[in-house]
Parts: C-alpha cells; sequence; structure tokens
C-alpha cells in the first residue's frame, strides 16, 4: 500500500500540474485522487469477449460519466457509486485484478463488481472505504482469504462475495460490523468456524456450499435473522437452543451437514415456506405444537423415531424417509393424501407397522407415496424414487431385531 500511494502522490502532482497548464475544464471536474485511481482501475481490467464496458471511459472526458461510475454534487466531485461492467444479466462480464487504487475512492457508498472472470485476490486496501455501505463481488474468481480489515468498514450493510473461490476462515472482524443486515457467502471454500454475528440488523446469512466446521453456539446468531443457509458444510453439534433463538425465520436450510440433537417443536410453528433439513444426524422425537403449515418439509436422512405426528398430515410435500419412525401412519395422512392434498409423502426405509388404506384405492396422480422398506408390505402400489431400491419390505430380522432394542 505505501508504494501505491508514493505512486499515486507523484502521479497526482503530475496531474494537477497538467491540469493548471492544460486548463482542462472537464477532467478538473472530478477529484484528482479519485482520477487517477479510476485511470489505475480501468487498466487493471478489460472487456472479455463481448462486452464494450470500457470503450466509453476515455479520460479526455469527465468521469463523472463513464458508465458504472456515479458522482456527488460537491467540487471537486468524488465518486460515491463504482459498478464495474455491464450490468444486465446477459452481459459478459471483465477480467483482470482489482487494483489497490479502490482503496483511495474513499467517497464511496457502493461497490459493485458484476458476474465475470476477474480473478485474484480481494484488495486489503478497501479497509478505506470507511463510508461503505454495498460490497458486491460475486460470481468471478476471486481467490485467497477474505481481508480482516473489512471489518473495519463500520457502515457496511450488505457484503457478497459468493460463487468465487475464497478460502481460509471467516473473520471474526466482518461478524463484529455493527450495521450488516446481509451476508451472503456461498459458493466458495471456506473452512474453519461460523464466528459469532453481532450485529442486531442482521436479517440474512448465507453460507451454503463452504467447508465451515464445527458447532454453532445458541447465542452466535442474532434473533432478527429471518433467512438462514448453512446446507452442504461440515457443521455439527446440536442447534435446538440455537432454533428457538431465531423465531423470525421464514426460510432455513441447515441440509447436509453434521447436525445433531433434537429438533425443537417450536421450528414447525416458523413462518416457513420451506424447511430443510435432510442429512443430518438430528435424533429423538417430532414434538410439533400445533398443525405444520410449512408446505415443504424435509427431515429425510436422519435418526429421528417414534412415532409420526399426526400434526405433519398439513404438510403439501413430506419428507420423512430413511429414518427410525415406528407405528402406523396416522389416518389423516390418508384422508389429505386421497385428497390430493399431500403431494409427496416419502416414508420409505423407516420401520413402520402400517397404514389404513384400501387396496383397491388410487393414489391421485398428482400426489406421490412410498412406503418401500419398511415392516410391512405396501398396501397400495405407487412409484417411488429409483434411490429407494427395489425391496417392498424390510427383512423381518431387522424388525424383530429394532423392536428388542426399544423394547
Amino acid at each position: 500500500m505505501a508504494s501505491s500511494t508514493t505512486t499515486l502522490s507523484s502521479s497526482l502532482i503530475f496531474l494537477v500540474l497538467l491540469l493548471a497548464r492544460a486548463g482542462s475544464p472537464a477532467a478538473a471536474m472530478l477529484d484528482p485522487v479519485d482520477f487517477l485511481s479510476l485511470q489505475a482501475i480501468g487498466k487493471s481490467l478489460r472487456d472479455t469477449p463481448g462486452s464494450n464496458f470500457f470503450a466509453s471511459w476515455d479520460f479526455t472526458a469527465d468521469p463523472c460519466g463513464f458508465p458504472g461510475v456515479l458522482c456527488d454534487s460537491s467540487s471537486p466531485n468524488r465518486v460515491v457509486s463504482l459498478s464495474l461492467g455491464d450490468p444486465r444479466a446477459s452481459a459478459p462480464g471483465l477480467t483482470g485484478r482489482l487494483h489497490p487504487a479502490l482503496g483511495n475512492l474513499s467517497s464511496l457508498t457502493e461497490l459493485t463488481l458484476v458476474p465475470g472472470r476477474v480473478f485474484g485476490r480481494i484488495p486489503q486496501s478497501l479497509y478505506g472505504l470507511r463510508k461503505l455501505r454495498f460490497l458486491g463481488l460475486g460470481r468471478n474468481f476471486l481467490s485467497g482469504g477474505i481481508p480482516p480489515d473489512l471489518g473495519l468498514l463500520r457502515n457496511l450493510q450488505t457484503l457478497d462475495l459468493s460463487y468465487n473461490r475464497l478460502t481460509g476462515p471467516v473473520p471474526r472482524a466482518v461478524g463484529s460490523l455493527p450495521s450488516l443486515s446481509n451476508l451472503v457467502l456461498c459458493h466458495n471454500q471456506l473452512s474453519g468456524l461460523v464466528p459469532p454475528f453481532l450485529s442486531w440488523t442482521l436479517t440474512r446469512i448465507d453460507l451454503k456450499h463452504n467447508q465451515l466446521s464445527g458447532p454453532i453456539p445458541p447465542t452466535y446468531l442474532p434473533p432478527s435473522l429471518q433467512y438462514l443457509s448453512l446446507s452442504w458444510n461440515r457443521l455439527s453439534g446440536p442447534v435446538d437452543r440455537l432454533l428457538n433463538r431465531l423465531g423470525r425465520l421464514n426460510y432455513l436450510d441447515l441440509s447436509m451437514n453434521r447436525f445433531t440433537g433434537p429438533i425443537p417443536g417450536r421450528v414447525f410453528s416458523y413462518p416457513i415456506t420451506s424447511l430443510q433439513l435432510q442429512r443430518n444426524a438430528f435424533l429423538g422425537l417430532l414434538r410439533p405444537a400445533g398443525r405444520v403449515a410449512i408446505p415443504t418439509v424435509d427431515l429425510s436422512y436422519n435418526r429421528l423415531s417414534g412415532e409420526i405426528p399426526p400434526e405433519f398430515a398439513t404438510v403439501q410435500s413430506l419428507y420423512l424417509n430413511s429414518n427410525r419412525f415406528t407405528g402406523q401412519v396416522p389416518g389423516n395422512f390418508v384422508d389429505r393424501l386421497l385428497g390430493s392434498s399431500i403431494r409427496v409423502l416419502y416414508l420409505q426405509h423407516n420401520f413402520l407397522t402400517g397404514i389404513e388404506i384400501n387396496p383397491a384405492e388410487e393414489i391421485p396422480v398428482t400426489a406421490s407415496l412410498c412406503l418401500q422398506y419398511n415392516c410391512m408390505v405396501p398396501p397400495v402400489q405407487s412409484p417411488c424414487p429409483l434411490k429407494a431400491g427395489t425391496q417392498k419390505a424390510r427383512p423381518t430380522w431387522q424388525c424383530h431385531e429394532w423392536r428388542r432394542r426399544k423394547g
């Protein structure tokens, strides 16, 4: 950073002398530091084939008129928003590296890099953007670690570094950002523990598809959260006390981890449209507090046991397969299934002993029922997913052994 500042200072003196001689009104409209910084940023990036973002970045004109550059109205002007690349969804992005001169745009409140092929590290110099509220660098090829000095951006509200190749931990300093409301770090290669998040305005955390591990203590996530996605990691430990604190959730996905312990009954009354807790090691009984109004509930591939609560009959798509449920399928499930209120009912690979349904009944074409590999022969024929296997029922010795152990 020191060498970059020295170069910038000498270039700045040269520019001021040049402007004084030339009396260029266009270039003088922008603060000289921001002018030189934009030049350096433009030289370190280039358009990929089909992109023309930099075609009009002509520094003989006023940079405040460049695509992606927004200036304030003070004198001299400062850059307050910088969006690098054509923002249209079908437009190709940029390639090259992010220049450290980005950190010299000290009036920036928004910095965005559109999806493209920009590689290299996130510049450490971004800590100088103390007014920054929005930082979005997602869907590129950025690598290395997340700079801990981003924790100095006390006004930052949104941090989106998703779909890159970032490694290392989520810095604790990022978790301590007091104004943070949206954190999106999904689809990277981040590892280590989830840090505590201190912002009580935080509503969204998306850390899915990383390599994070270890437990999450109950106080590490604020009760302000509305969206929580931690799927496809290596997280472990119980989460019942944690989930009991997050009563504002409207989206929850903890799938593909190693979480253990019970699922708190309170979760089933949250205003969630899709509850994804599959492929963990949750165990114990399910005790919903009342009728479950969540449209999709996936608790498959866990270690849940006991009888299936009848309160789940109001779920439209219910995945309870590959657990340890026993007893009869509740009768209200049959009524709602035949009435087409239940679209998916996957109960395969459990220890269920029966279901009260007339073998002559036809399952509606809009519904899907799978009962394979339980302690009964399915009384009705209904197509199951291929991974359910071909065996209609469990071997008798498995059912006897399970009853013996539970007895």
